[in-house]
């Protein structure tokens, strides 16, 4: 099994990459797009796009990557000290926080009221104006904090 670990950390240095730079572009450009449309129609793209986005291909990135980080986390824990142990800890319990937890705590209970209000309705408007702060400011942290735990995968690589 320990000979997985380099591969393991590999993998998730991928995968936090590639997630990071979903988020990414939805942070600088996706939902500044949607902001420029009228209220209903940038309600029903976000809605549809929260729809579409449950993938295989990236629910396995977002939480392959984060079953992958327990698995490290785990590995150190259980007396795996390869130089660069520190960095793998690190780069997992940022991930873990900043994506999973962060997209389950925050970014989908958002976008489940979203999916819940009439978008024509002034309360769609406000739910709307509220989606386009608080989504994208938890949508920076889950940027950041997947470009950062990449960095940290890469660190404990080398």
């Amino acid at each position: 099994m320990m000979k997985l670990l380099p591969t393991l950390t590999f993998i998730a240095a991928i995968g936090s990459g590639v997630v990071g730079g979903v988020f990414f572009a939805f942070s600088n450009f996706v939902m500044a797009a949607l902001a420029r449309l009228p209220v209903p129609s940038g309600i029903a793209a976000m809605n549809s796009i929260n729809v579409t986005v449950i993938t295989p291909t990236f629910m396995t990135a977002l939480f392959g990557t984060g079953l992958i980080c327990l698995v490290l986390i785990a590995a150190v824990l259980f007396g795996w000290n390869q130089s660069g142990s520190y960095w793998l800890v690190a780069g997992a319990v940022i991930y873990l926080i900043g994506n999973p937890i962060v997209t389950m705590v925050f970014n989908v209970p958002l976008n489940d009221a979203l999916a819940a209000v009439d978008p024509a309705s002034a309360n769609g408007a406000a739910v709307w104006a509220n989606h386009l702060n608080a989504w994208v400011l938890w949508n920076h942290v889950r940027t950041v904090t997947a470009i950062v735990s990449m960095a940290c995968f890469i660190m404990a690589l080398i």
